[in-house]
């Protein structure tokens, strides 16, 4: 149950959006609503993936950003040149804790920043002839390196640089895929589209690289794609699954590899976590090689049950069996879990803004600890992420997409949620005004929040933020 009525909630909107000009209210209205369950389409309560008013404190991120920072980055075995000045590349760097197994520097590189640098007189005069010289270079120093992609970042794209013909004259003489991305910052109205442009990339650079040469398909092949292994969140969720008997073949893109991606094109079926970030290239492989694909959700022993069976449904009774035995194995282990914490946490209320899939897909992790999500929202979401959050949220909770600074601000002081999840941006301001808050991008510096394993971590880290003892030295707003 909301902690607000309907009523209330509408005009807790309207309230809030009192202070900007006519124009900005009505357009911010589109953006914010009060949920109702029983709509089947959002786009009759919700507009979304609009450019964001000029002004206002957006916590968006750009296209470099979604492809670099989350799709192309965890990829561990490839060099990531980010193909510009030295800022985006540095500020991108290692910020989003993709776990890997490797020798960095030697056969694993996610953590390391490789920049062409661009200075002024590159701008003037192209880049061209420096991002072939430091492909030539990264190749002598880093032998073991499967390959490289180029992450344009904004002047690429305003001088017109060719990395397409650099990418496949390089390409040649190092006879290694070398993968142009044309990501420009300033493409699109967030980092969904570099989401997007990054799985054209490798649509049409990497999935046909072992077209005549593609391994023996299993029957229980399976490919994880959209985990990005934060904090470990990859490994949690392949035990499950190779516990119940299915062969991960591919792990996109959290500690993967390019010979993942290249084998993908041979599995029986697709599993997407984050489908925002990664639903464009399952649905080219549905309709270029016939692969299913289906979202899961391992957060929560509720969520991960309902999806454990769900991917089962997909094999045969093997693979079936095989989940029960994993569901009855970690059942007794979650009740006590949740023994332990939710006397602690029951009733407490959330309110969360986040990107990707998180928005909706930790919702029924805090139900099973007693908690109650009020409201919700993404920072680069789509109508059909807003379709699948209407039916895991309550009544009369509120939705809000891009929501600004100010914004959620005013949220929170009048809905007075007991815990705030959101990213780092908005994690100082909160703690400031005395409000429990947990950086739910990259589980503030924890993990893994999935699958069983991550459970326990989530639960305790929950509990750990809301009764700290430190909240009674602050003074919240409303207090």
């Amino acid at each position: 149950m909301s902690v607000l009525t309907r009523e209330e909630a509408q005009s807790l909107i309207e309230e809030v959006l009192e202070v900007y000009p006519e124009e900005s209210k009505k357009d911010r209205l589109k953006h914010l609503t009060v949920n109702d369950p029983s709509i089947t389409q959002s786009k009759k309560c919700i507009t979304s993936n609009r450019k964001s008013l000029p002004g206002v404190m957006t916590i968006r991120g750009c296209a470099y950003a979604g492809s670099k920072g989350v799709v192309w980055g965890p990829i561990k075995d490839m060099i990531h040149i980010s193909h510009g000045p030295v800022g985006c590349g540095q500020y991108s760097r290692a910020g989003r804790r993709n776990y890997y197994v490797g020798y960095t520097g030697v056969n694993a590189f996610g953590t390391m920043n490789f920049t062409s640098d661009f200075q002024e007189r590159d701008v003037v005069f192209g880049g061209d002839k420096k991002l072939e010289k430091i492909v030539h270079e990264c190749e002598a120093l880093f032998p073991l390196m499967k390959g490289m992609s180029v992450q344009s970042e904004c002047p690429i794209g305003l001088i017109g640089d060719d990395i397409e013909a650099v990418a496949r004259k390089t390409s040649a003489a190092i006879n290694k895929p070398v993968i142009p991305v044309r990501c420009e910052g300033f493409r699109g109205v967030s980092q969904s589209l570099g989401h997007h442009i990054a799985n054209d990339a490798i649509r049409d650079w990497v999935l046909e690289n072992r077209k005549d040469k593609m391994r023996e398909t299993g029957p229980y092949d399976v490919a994880v794609i959209g985990d990005y292994n934060i904090g470990g969140d990859a490994w949690a969720s392949r035990i499950l699954l190779e516990e119940m008997g299915l062969n991960v073949v591919a792990q996109w893109s959290g500690d993967g590899t390019l010979a993942e991606m290249e084998n993908t094109p041979a599995v029986k079926l697709n599993l997407i976590h984050c489908y925002r970030s990664m639903n464009y290239i399952s649905r080219h492989m549905e309709a270029k090689y016939g692969i299913p694909w289906m979202e899961y959700n391992f957060f929560g022993p509720t969520k991960i049950a309902e999806s454990l069976r769900k991917i089962a449904e997909q094999f045969d009774d093997k693979i079936k069996e095989g989940a029960e035995k994993v569901i009855a194995k970690y059942t007794p282990i979650m009740e006590g879990i949740i023994g332990k914490y939710r006397p602690r946490l029951e009733g407490k209320k959330v309110m969360l803004y986040v990107g990707g899939l998180r928005p909706r897909h930790v919702i029924g992790a805090y139900e099973d600890l007693g908690m109650e999500v009020v409201g919700t929202g993404y920072e680069f979401g789509h109508n059909d992420d807003y379709d699948r959050t209407i039916k895991e949220m309550g009544d009369s909770t509120l939705i809000y997409d891009d929501v600004t600074g100010y914004e959620f601000e005013k949220f929170v002081e009048k809905v007075q949620p007991d815990l705030v999840g959101s990213g780092i941006k908005e994690k100082y301001i909160f703690q400031k005004m005395g409000i429990p808050f947990r950086q739910m991008h990259s589980w503030d510096y924890s993990g893994p929040y999935h699958g069983y394993d991550g459970f326990a971590i989530f639960a305790r880290d929950m509990d750990m933020t809301i009764n700290n003892p430190c909240w009674d030295s602050f003074k919240a707003p409303w207090k």
